[in-house]
């Protein structure tokens, strides 16, 4: 009998791919199942703990400090990954904190539900680095656009899936208890695909061959990612939140709470469909495709701040594409970019900034919504100008002879 567990050190090369998209897919279908779960708390979290006696004040300090902890500490969690190797055993770690999802079912007090949604928050944290670390291996078989961008459409379904499915249970039971209930499904189909694909392939660096110049580079990032961060911070501080955009529409009457509801998953959709394009793009032209994120990024408080119901929507689109290019090409970049000695690292890092740029982008444009809807403008223009600079600094650095810094 064929043993499920594969030692990539005796395949062909071709075998090496076939195996490489089965861990794409095995860990999209991980992603998806996960999304099923927490996506779902994600959406009725504020609700949840209104209905559990919960202020508007804590409301938002737990979903905050959610947010940041989710991010922030991927810069502890990816240096942890790259020096000790447990690549797996952090992305079990991490997504097995997602059963802190379903527990939401015994709880009956707020400071006990926003206990388990931050800690889930804090899984994303310790999954996200070593996971992708991961999947860089097996994309260096695939081409790095296409494999990442399949895992985002796989993702993405799930994320759809997820809120409207808890929708039609609360709207058929009436119960909050009922709908986390039946979170407890995906979530250990989720823990059992990720066991499978951990005995399909124990060692996934060595889907890698060691063949770019950053990894003789030794431990040191390359310089061009100093770049790169910087063109990530500046070009997502400038990136429009759906939920500052949201509470426009829902204050100017452009759409009702529940059309808003569904343009949030029509962003999933979105994002979903546009990762496969874009991900080919980055596959034929690299990182030069990436200018289109800011110059895609600028139009869209446009169009969303707009007294059009019609722009709006176009804007809503507009935010899935983009946000599918932070899912698929951001991720993609890193991987050609830093060799394999310090990728998780280097996950770490972007994502920190990522975390802290979404952080900077909410609390600016809220606070700039209110008093000048000008001035909002101005700083999304500003920023996507700084992001454009910065990409000129990255295309120049990346196409000169290597320095790490």
């Amino acid at each position: 009998m064929k043993s499920t567990t594969t030692s990539t050190t005796t395949l062909s090369d071709a075998q090496r791919q076939r195996l490489s998209w089965q861990l794409i897919v095995i860990l999209g279908l991980v992603s998806a199942l996960g999304d099923v779960t927490y996506e779902t708390a994600r959406g009725v979290a504020g609700p949840y703990l209104l209905y559990l006696g919960a202020s508007a004040a804590i409301v938002g300090t737990v979903s905050g400090l959610g947010e940041f902890l989710g991010y922030a500490l991927r810069l502890v969690s990816g240096y942890l990954a790259e020096r000790t190797r447990a690549y797996w055993a952090a992305t079990f770690l991490g997504y097995g904190l997602i059963l802190c999802i379903p527990l939401l079912a015994f709880v009956n007090r707020w400071e006990l539900a926003a206990a388990l949604l931050i800690l889930e928050r804090i899984g994303k944290a310790i999954r996200s680095p070593a996971r992708d670390t991961i999947l860089s291996h097996a994309t260096a078989q695939t081409g790095r656009g296409r494999g990442f961008a399949l895992h985002e459409f796989l993702d993405q379904l799930g994320g759809v899936a997820g809120p409207l499915l808890f929708g039609l249970v609360f709207a058929v039971r009436q119960s909050y208890r009922d709908g986390f209930n039946l979170l407890w499904i995906p979530a250990i189909l989720m823990l059992a695909a990720l066991a499978f694909a951990r005995l399909r392939v124990p060692t996934p660096e060595r889907l890698e061959k060691d063949t770019r110049a950053a990894d003789a580079a030794g431990t040191r990032l390359p310089r061009a990612f100093t770049f790169y961060a910087l063109f990530t911070l500046f070009s997502v501080a400038g990136f429009a939140t759906f939920a500052v955009l949201s509470y426009h529409w829902n204050a100017r009457g452009l759409f009702s709470p529940n059309q808003i509801a569904y343009l949030y998953a029509l962003t999933m959709g979105v994002d979903a469909i546009a990762a496969l394009g874009i991900g080919r793009i980055y596959d034929r032209i690299g990182l030069k495709g990436m200018v289109l994120i800011p110059l895609l990024t600028l139009p869209i408080p446009f169009l969303g701040f707009s007294q059009s119901t019609a722009l709006a929507l176009f804007s809503a689109v507009l935010w899935g594409v983009v946000m599918s290019a932070h899912e698929t090409v951001m991720r993609a970049a890193i991987a050609d970019m830093v060799g394999k000695a310090r990728r998780a690292s280097a996950y770490g890092i972007f994502n920190t900034l990522y975390g802290a740029a979404w952080f900077v982008s909410g609390a600016s444009m809220g606070f700039l919504y209110e008093r000048s809807l000008s001035a909002l403008l101005l700083f999304v223009t500003l920023t996507e100008i700084l992001a454009l600079v910065m990409f000129g600094l990255l295309q120049r650095a990346h196409t000169s002879p290597e320095v790490a810094v």
